[in-house]
């Protein structure tokens, strides 16, 4: 797995429309999480995963262009730097057609022991799994 880019295809189902006739921005944060989820999910341990949970700290979205009713949309992620405390994740949405760029995010999440609810430090193997070191793949 290491880091390379992971992908998950999303469904743009009704409730996704807002009233300009596209998705509306707060699904693209969902997709965002969504994707950050389904890649730790796929790639960690039973282990790591039981030990450590995420919360986004910070979020950065740029809309490009809108997704649309009958769209089809592949949320990508990697992560880029990361520190014992600070993991930044990359997102980009693109529409599956012509994968053309429609919303790019940067988030930083931090680990929180599950069993206490508090921030904790991740592992050098944790580390090593996810972390690229770069902001792009």
């Amino acid at each position: 797995m290491s880091h390379e880019v992971f992908e998950l295809p999303r469904v743009i189902v009704p409730d996704d429309i807002d009233e300009l006739g596209h998705v509306n921005n707060v699904v693209y944060l969902r997709w965002v999480q969504d994707v950050a989820i389904a890649h730790w999910s796929s790639a960690a341990s039973a282990e790591q995963q039981s030990e450590v949970a995420w919360v986004a700290v910070r979020h950065e979205i740029d809309y490009k262009l809108p997704a649309l009713p009958g769209d089809g949309i592949i949320a990508r992620t990697w992560v880029g730097t990361a520190d014992s405390h600070r993991f930044e994740r990359h997102t980009e949405i693109v529409r599956t057609a012509d994968r053309k760029l429609l919303a790019r995010a940067r988030t930083v999440w931090c680990p929180i022991n599950r069993e206490t609810g508090r921030l904790t430090r991740v592992s050098d193997a944790i580390r090593a799994r996810f972390s690229s070191g770069l902001s792009q793949p």
